[in-house]
């Protein structure tokens, strides 16, 4: 080559990145400064097997929560915009699309084709371009209001947005002064939303029943549909600002007035930015890389996507028994607490445990409303699902941290109650059955023999008894309500709590060394822990497998041990854990268990149940834990698309990222005791609430550099691998020296 085809061809890739970076860089205009910058909502957005994450913008935990509709984040596509996402995974209400195409009932239908690299998406604005219609479509979330900006071509044939609703229950729309509109839609049945909105435009409006257009003002029905068309010598940017209340029309346009009836765009979308600040803030990091700041700081942003604060000016509707409530205390919904008692709720009583006692007293109200401490609290009402009554670990844990400025006595009468009343049957609520009544006498709950047909009308005919799991989580359950009870003094309680939660073994085949199925007469079913059981193991186990399960004991991890035999036996049953072969192809395992995804051997971190799995080496050899942490964290929350190994469940897996990455974990909740891992950084700082500061120094960390040589804790040699709440919550200083091979003395017990 000659020098000056070098130089041309120097000169031509210079000018190429420069033009990359110069497009990268006007694409990323609504980055956001510090910290904001590492947040990427796409980050798990393609599901390995089942759900993926929502690029979800909101405020934190508040009502308002938008993303795009379509298939998944692989479909290019739009069927709409949410004017508010109900709830995770559980339904929207009032669809909005723009549209250039001549009004017809089949523009309803139109899909919205974008460009993936045209959309912007961060937790305080949204953006796409849409390519066939020449279309931005902008939005910025407030709390019960938002703001959604479209700016069409200038050539544009037609300026239309449609409005349509998602739910069969029936709705309703009006249009007042040609730029003002009202609707309503149905919800859940019987749970009627409310919209105020307000055009930027005045424009010619009207409304779709039974398919025909009309310029009708009112339409009143099921899939009544709704119009305004703007001129076309008037401004291209028309914007549409709108509120929405649980509670009754005129509360929507109340909450329109109070927060956003004066309000531009830029400072919607600025005051969203500045929420968001504000929660990143809370932890600094320094070290690591890129990569790793983005996957945590990701993170840290889901672990605010829920509850959510659904109360209005002092009021809100519950869904626990349909009325609408006055209280100067926030009502918060929204929370699969199967999910969330690991790892969520004990983030949030360090970062925001105002935030957390708000969410406890829900818990409890919603008690007092409904008769029973809820499982799954959504909008409409408790939502059955999964197993266990892990409310009572979650208020536990709370209490133990401080957090007690609740009724303590009404959460504790709602503890015994859902211990001794009622059912523990999967995905359902309601009192107690005769399954639950043996559970009580026998210390475990019975299994049905492979083909033995089902004799109790309220199992749920596809979640059915999962009995190891159900007797499992039980014992965890009863361990916190006994704990409680010692906590509260009723000394009772406690002695009788305590002799449930050790029924867990009960269930210890030590033969098979697994806790395997029993029926009803004592017998233990022989069946294969690794694959028996049908979809998902729910014959015997709840999503994963035996293999899984085997660890469901964190809050007796000695007694555990016992079991296995002692500390050497428990650690190599761990190592074999993470090395057992499926024993068939990953095609076969996965049609049973598409639950169980992220797999290392039969461990799967693609689900809840696993997280505190390799912090059990902790007892035995703490240098495995380091390993286990450092390799889950590297191959399984890469800071990309298909970044979360399974469901993340609105902060439940997050919740995970951020406690390890800081290189600490609640491996017990109820116990406020934290056991250290690998830290992804050389330094993290947390702001306390009260100005204190917890500092967690790694010095020499790095990729390599995983292992703990030593440790100190402020100043003092820490040889151990735990520390307080009270530790933490004072200030404390975690400082570790980290190496590239192991210490394998240190931390030893």
């Amino acid at each position: 080559m000659s020098k000056f085809s070098r130089f041309f061809f120097i000169a031509i890739f210079i000018f190429y990145c420069v033009g990359k970076l110069a497009a990268q860089d006007a694409h990323e205009v609504n980055a956001g400064s510090g910290n904001l910058k590492y947040i990427d909502p796409r980050i798990g957005n393609v599901g390995q097997l089942l759900q993926p994450t929502r690029p979800t913008a909101q405020l934190p935990n508040q009502l308002i929560r938008m993303y795009p509709e379509r298939e998944d984040y692989m479909d290019d596509q739009i069927s709409s915009f949410p004017l508010t996402i109900v709830s995770h995974r559980l339904g929207e209400v009032f669809a909005l699309k723009p549209s250039v195409k001549q009004l017809s009932k089949e523009a309803w239908k139109q899909k919205l084709t974008y460009d993936h690299d045209l959309e912007v998406t961060r937790p305080w604005y949204y953006s796409t371009y849409l390519v066939d219609d020449g279309t931005t479509v902008e939005f910025a979330p407030g709390k019960k209001t938002g703001i959604f900006q479209f700016v069409f071509a200038t050539d544009a044939a037609n300026k239309n947005l449609l409005f349509d609703l998602y739910n069969d229950g029936g709705g309703a729309w009006s249009f007042d002064k040609d730029n003002v509109i009202t609707g309503m839609e149905t919800y859940h049945d019987d749970i009627k939303v409310y919209l105020y909105g307000v055009f930027s435009l005045a424009g010619k409006t009207g409304t779709v029943t039974n398919g025909q257009l009309s310029s009708n003002s009112t339409a009143i029905g099921k899939s009544v549909q709704a119009w305004i068309s703007f001129p076309k010598n008037l401004s291209d940017t028309v914007e549409f600002r709108y509120a929405i209340s649980y509670i009754s029309p005129e509360q929507a346009k109340a909450n329109f007035n109070e927060e956003i009836k004066e309000r531009t765009f830029a400072s919607v979308k600025n005051d969203a930015e500045k929420a968001w600040q504000k929660i990143v803030d809370q932890i600094k990091v320094t070290g690591g890389t890129e990569a790793q700041k983005r996957s945590f700081y990701t993170a840290l942003y889901r672990c605010n996507e829920r509850m959510v604060d659904i109360t209005e000016d002092n009021k809100y509707y519950s869904g626990f028994d349909k009325k609408i409530h006055t209280s100067n205390k926030p009502f918060y919904v929204d929370d699969w607490i199967w999910d969330t008692y690991l790892a969520l709720h004990p983030l949030r009583t360090i970062l925001n445990p105002a935030l957390e006692q708000d969410m406890l007293n829900s818990y409890v109200t919603m008690y007092q409303q409904s008769g029973w401490m809820p499982t799954f609290p959504v909008l409409f009402g408790d939502n059955p699902c999964m197993n266990g009554f892990h409310s009572s670990i979650m208020i536990l844990d709370d209490y133990r941290k401080g957090i007690k400025a609740f009724d303590t006595e009404t959460a504790y009468q709602g503890m015994i109650k859902n211990a001794t009343m009622a059912t523990m049957l999967p995905w359902k609520n309601g009192p107690k059955t005769i399954l639950d009544d043996f559970y009580y006498k026998n210390g475990y709950f019975p299994a049905l023999k492979p083909g033995e047909k089902e004799t109790v009308a309220e199992v749920h005919p596809f979640e059915k008894r999962q009995p190891v799991a159900v007797t499992l989580g039980g014992s965890y359950d009863d361990w916190a309500v006994g704990e409680m009870a010692k906590e509260l003094g009723h000394t009772a309680d406690e002695e009788k709590f305590n002799v449930r939660s050790k029924n867990y073994k009960n269930l210890w085949d030590n033969n098979n060394k697994m806790f395997m199925p029993k029926d009803e007469n004592g017998n233990w079913i022989n069946i294969d822990p690794k694959f028996d059981g049908g979809l998902g193991g729910r014959n015997y186990y709840d999503e994963n497998n035996g293999w899984t399960y085997l660890w469901q004991v964190q809050y007796d991890t000695k007694g555990l041990i016992t079991l296995m035999g002692g500390k050497n036996a428990f650690e190599e049953k761990l190592d074999q854990l993470f090395r057992e072969g499926l024993g068939r192809s990953k095609y076969e395992f996965w049609s049973k268990f598409p639950d169980a995804t992220g797999l290392v051997g039969e461990y799967s971190m693609g689900n809840e149940p696993s997280f505190h799995i390799p912090y059990l080496y902790n007892y035995t050899a703490p240098w495995k834990t380091q390993k286990r942490i450092r390799f889950l964290l590297d191959v399984w929350f890469k800071d990309n698309i298909f970044g979360i190994p399974g469901d993340e469940d609105g902060g439940g897996m997050s919740a995970f990222v951020v406690f390890s990455s800081m290189g600490f974990y609640p491996i017990t909740p109820g116990i406020p005791v934290y056991t250290i891992g690998s830290p992804l950084f050389t330094n993290v700082t947390i702001d306390l609430p009260g100005g204190k500061q917890f500092t967690l120094i790694a010095n020499n960390c790095s990729v390599v550099n995983k292992y703990i040589q030593s440790a100190k804790f402020n100043g003092e040699p820490l040889n151990t691998p735990w520390f307080t709440h009270q530790q933490l919550v004072d200030g404390g200083k975690l400082e570790l020296e980290m190496g590239p091979k192991p210490n394998k003395s240190w931390g030893l017990q």
